[in-house]
């Protein structure tokens, strides 16, 4: 459309042609529109799902000799499942923040419900 003499669109007018990988607006949305705004929507949405799950995780473990609480992932997964179907995602997130730890890469119902998951 951006070469289509008979467009009238100007948004596409004043767009750039192509963004290159050392561009620091390639691969992120236009400043200012609707797809940004989503992407800002579900990033709080995810923190706030986080702080929730740290929050489950403080109310239903317990403190070691650490002083970390823990839970295992068994326990965890029937509390937290009621709230959310993401609990194995959220879990991922908030390590990847470094707000829990737990051993292995993914954890599955059933088979990991023994591990430890540790509120950091």
């Amino acid at each position: 459309q951006r070469k289509n003499p008979f467009s009238s669109d100007d948004r596409l007018a004043s767009k750039p042609a192509h963004t290159h990988r050392g561009d620091p607006t390639y691969g992120r949305p236009p400043e200012g529109s609707r797809t940004e705004q989503r992407g800002k929507d579900a990033h709080s949405h995810v923190g706030r799902e986080v702080e929730e799950l740290c929050l489950i995780i403080r109310r239903t473990g317990e403190v070691g000799e650490d002083g970390h609480v823990s839970v295992t992932f068994g326990q965890l997964f029937e509390t937290y499942v009621t709230i959310s179907n993401k609990v194995v995602g959220i879990l991922l997130r908030a390590r990847k923040h470094g707000l829990v730890h737990f051993e292995g890469e993914m954890l599955w119902q059933g088979k990991d419900d023994d591990v430890v998951i540790t509120l950091l």
